[in-house]
Parts: C-alpha cells; sequence; structure tokens
C-alpha cells in the first residue's frame, strides 16, 4: 500500500519476514546504506568562534545533499510523522549528531552529546559561536590593508583578496529588507574593495 501524500511517501512492506515501513529515498527519513557516522566528513573541524562561520556553511551544505537539514533546523520534528515512524526519526537524528560529533574538535563533544536532538545540538553550537568576532574582523581588514602581490600573479592575488572580503562578508550581517538602502550601501562596499584591488 502506497501514500500518495506530498509530506511522507512510505511503502508498506508485507512480505513472510517482515511487516515495516520503507521510507521513500527523497524523504528526511530515509537513510542509505552509505550513510553511516563517518559519511560525512568536511574537510573543516569546528574550533569555536574562529571558524564556526565557515564550518556551519560547510555543514549545511553537506546536510542538504544528504536531504538532512530539516534535523538542524527544526523543520523535521520526532512527531511530524506519526508514532510507527518515531524509530526512523530516532535513528537519522542520531546519525545527523554523529556527523556533526565528526565534524568538531574533540574539546566541545560532551556539549554535543549531552543533547536529545540534532536541532539542539545546532541551536547550541550557534548560540556559543555564531557571534560578530570584531577581533577576527580587524585582524581580516589588518591583512586585507597589508595583502601585495608581489611575484604572486594577478590571479592569485585576487582570489586572496576575494577571500578575504567573502570572510569579513560572512561575520558581519547585512541587513535583510527588500528596500533599496542596504543594497547600495552593499554596492558602495564592493567599490571600495574595487578601490583596494
Amino acid at each position: 500500500m502506497e501514500s500518495n501524500s506530498p509530506e511522507l511517501q512510505i511503502t508498506s512492506s508485507s512480505n513472510s519476514n517482515s511487516n515495516s515501513n520503507i521510507v521513500d529515498h527523497n524523504h528526511p527519513l530515509y537513510l542509505a546504506v552509505s550513510d553511516t557516522s563517518g559519511a560525512v566528513q568536511i574537510d573543516i573541524q569546528l574550533l569555536g568562534m574562529e571558524n564556526y562561520t565557515l564550518w556551519s556553511r560547510a555543514m549545511r551544505l553537506t546536510l542538504l545533499t544528504k536531504n538532512k537539514i530539516g534535523f538542524i533546523d527544526g523543520s523535521v520534528k520526532r512527531d511530524t510523522y506519526g508514532a510507527e515512524y518515531v524509530k526512523h526519526w530516532d535513528r537519522c537524528n542520531a546519525m545527523v549528531i554523529s556527523w556533526i560529533m565528526r565534524n568538531v574538535n574533540k574539546n566541545l563533544l560532551s556539549g554535543i552529546l549531552y543533547r536529545n536532538s540534532a536541532h539542539s545540538v545546532w541551536k547550541d553550537l550557534k548560540e556559543r559561536f555564531d557571534k560578530i568576532n570584531l577581533s577576527r574582523v580587524y585582524q581580516l581588514k589588518k591583512e586585507l590593508a597589508m595583502l601585495h602581490q608581489g611575484v604572486s600573479p594577478v590571479s592569485s592575488y585576487y582570489s586572496r583578496m576575494k577571500d578575504l572580503w567573502d570572510e569579513i562578508d560572512s561575520i558581519i550581517p547585512h541587513h535583510s529588507c527588500d528596500c533599496d538602502k542596504p543594497r547600495s550601501t552593499l554596492s558602495i562596499c564592493r567599490i571600495k574593495g574595487c578601490w583596494s584591488f
């Protein structure tokens, strides 16, 4: 029997050996055979405030490819799909927590282990490390001011400069309204960046 609900597509399997619900491969509760605790390995280990922004973006992208972003943003909750899918949710939630644990510094693990959900882990890490780190902004702006092309190719010089601009932009939040003022402010910042190039 198949459910045509766009929210959850589940096939009931009732052969002689099992009577279980199989979750469709496009559903957030689906875990592939390859989804093991070591399946998500990003090249950035969360150390703290100094690399939280970069780490969280990389982790979100990776979880998006696994269709598990809802576990960290809270949109896939334990009670969403009914009692018969609680074990599916528990297994997926535990897997997402293990993926986060594999990508953070070992000194941060104790705060993760005592959380019940990937969402609460994500909120806790965000609360602790997603701060405007003014000392990091100062360090980046100083590095930007001291940056010289020297003998390196223009493309390498520009790439390094753009990396610094992007990191500064990621640390300092921009206005999120649709009015023209934030856009013009951002344009002015980009023009100033071009002048330094």
